[in-house]
């Protein structure tokens, strides 16, 4: 595609050459860009775009956005409710307005909602779902909560807790199923547990989640990212993404990472290796390996190295023995794998962060930009070993946002709040900050990213958190484009706008790099271009 932008005040991205006006793609990349005569180079004929002074930037990469899991449209949505009776009252408002509804499917339910602490019960929605089984998600995705008849309908069993969707939990008391289930994410968005939902649940039927992929890449248009990296697929995910392209609505580049749940074997492996080399193309690029080595610190699940300020009893747990976990790395690492490794709690960043300098004395040093995803809570000596290991930290500004952090705070203890979500710290270390929205777990919107980011504070403005670990706007920007790029091996072609870079851009509505923090967060994208092609256009 051919087009013409002109009259900008363009933020390049490339430090050489950091400002210019205009900007000409030809066949999908950049083949002029400067001042005003670059117009003489078009073609005849060449579409325009009069961004008419505002601000244009390299088109957002979002390192960590779940496409697939949601928001289903059709779903009841939990966040914000503030107590079990308010998310009664939202599933009956629901069952009001879907009267042919087989199933109450929710996502986003909120820890604070649940009294005293404890996890959410089948018992809690007794009476409010009219008879139909019930599946609510988390608002992390990690968990998930059933009613009775979706524990029978899923044939659950108190004897055999463990599914191929997660681990449900048991009552001490009772030996009963209490009807939540932990280890969502690790196993729900496995290959067998979707397989598993897939045949029960109508959420999870391809039609289902092809629907919430091409309403999730709406959306990513909309706010002008033109890479999304889906960070869990298993094989059979692939071709909704392929579906998507075939089908013209694949608006966004999308690297999918592939899974390796705990126990992956070697011939899988073998199977991810082929997949990455005979399926990946020119809008969809398959590589990257996402493995977990711990939870989420809401539950009081992720791996800590003192215990929990409000829970002494524990200091969570890894998936795997540091050992084990290092040689699991090692082996990927020997076949040029690149790994993107959950770890929120300071003793799971500290096992991977070991398990990459064990790949590196087996295999030796290379280019390998393996991801650490979250870095949550990081102890202060782990800091430099970011930059001297090679290690890309993959951060969610958001989710430090103060009104959404505070049962995190409490759990944590305010002794190691000082390193949460360090990106500062990280980026004075020399470390390469790649930014991601984690949708929808938090809003897809950059603008909102690269607010808190900025800020470290609520929405409303009212508050700021930790405002020794703010970043420069440009900063923030860096790590929404040429960060993410350069995080996923993408960085010769997109995350700056140079000659020969691919012609993926956005013109905003307002200058972020001059307005202030208020005015970033209510930015909107006027236009976002994906090689030379409008996905969206406000004009």
């Amino acid at each position: 595609m051919n087009l013409l932008v002109r009259n900008a005040r363009i933020w390049t991205g490339d430090v050489e050459h950091p400002e210019a006006t205009d900007v000409l793609i030809e066949d999908g990349r950049i083949t002029a860009i400067g001042g005003s005569e670059v117009a003489a180079t078009a073609p005849a004929g060449t579409p325009e775009l009069d961004a008419a002074g505002r601000r244009v930037t390299p088109g957002f990469i979002d390192s960590h956005n779940h496409l697939r899991l949601g928001s289903g449209e059709g779903a009841v949505q939990l966040a914000g409710a503030k107590s079990i009776d308010e998310i009664r009252a939202r599933i009956a408002a629901w069952l009001d307005e879907n009267h042919d509804a087989t199933w109450v499917h929710g996502e986003g339910f909120d820890y604070a909602a649940i009294p005293e602490g404890r996890h959410p019960r089948a018992d809690d929605l007794d009476g409010a779902t009219r008879g139909l089984p019930t599946m609510l998600l988390d608002y992390s995705v990690h968990a998930a909560w059933f009613n009775r008849e979706a524990l029978a309908a899923l044939g659950a069993d108190a004897q055999s807790p463990t599914a191929p969707f997660g681990t449900y939990e048991v009552d001490d008391a009772t030996g009963e199923l209490t009807g939540y289930l932990a280890n969502f994410a690790t196993a729900g968005i496995s290959r067998a547990g979707q397989a598993a939902l897939e045949r029960v649940v109508p959420a999870y039927s391809r039609d289902a989640q092809y629907a919430r992929v091409r309403s999730a890449l709406a959306m990513a248009a909309r706010y002008g990212l033109t890479t999304v990296v889906e960070p869990q697929n298993s094989v059979d995910d692939i071709e909704l993404f392929e579906r998507a392209r075939a089908e013209g609505v694949l608006h966004s580049r999308v690297v999918a990472a592939l899974f390796h749940p705990s126990g992956t074997s070697e011939s899988e492996i073998d199977e991810l290796e082929h997949v990455i080399a005979s399926r990946s193309s020119d809008r969809i690029t398959l590589g990257p390996i996402k493995l977990y080595i711990d939870d989420i610190v809401e539950p009081h699940t992720a791996a800590m190295i003192e215990p929990y300020a409000n829970r002494p009893d524990t200091s969570g747990r890894t998936y795997y023995e540091p050992r084990e976990f290092g040689e699991v790395i090692a082996r990927l690492d020997a076949r040029g794998l690149q790994c993107l490794v959950h770890a929120t709690g300071d003793r799971g960043i500290r096992v991977a962060l070991d398990a990459f300098e064990y790949a590196r004395q087996v295999n030796g040093p290379r280019d390998s930009r393996h991801q650490i995803v979250h870095v949550e809570c990081l102890d202060a000596a782990d800091i430099p070993r970011f930059t001297e290991l090679g290690v890309v930290a993959c951060m969610q500004p958001r989710h430090c946002a103060p009104e959404i952090v505070e049962e995190w705070r409490d759990n944590v203890g305010d002794t190691r709040w000082r390193y949460a979500w360090p990106m500062s710290s990280l980026a004075e270390s020399g470390a390469t900050l790649a930014f991601s929205s984690d949708w929808n777990v938090a809003e897809m919107n950059p603008m909102i990213g690269i607010y808190t980011a900025v800020t470290r504070a609520s929405l409303d403005g009212t508050q700021s958190w930790i405002p020794q670990e703010c970043i420069s706007v440009e900063q923030a920007l860096r790590a929404y484009t040429a960060g993410s790029a350069f995080a996923n091996f993408v960085d010769t072609d997109r995350g700056v706008l140079a000659v020969g870079m691919l012609g993926d851009l956005v013109v905003l509505s307002d200058d972020i790099l001059a307005a202030e923090p208020e005015a970033i967060r209510d930015t909107r994208v006027d236009v976002t271009v994906v090689g030379g092609q409008l996905v969206w256009d406000t004009r």
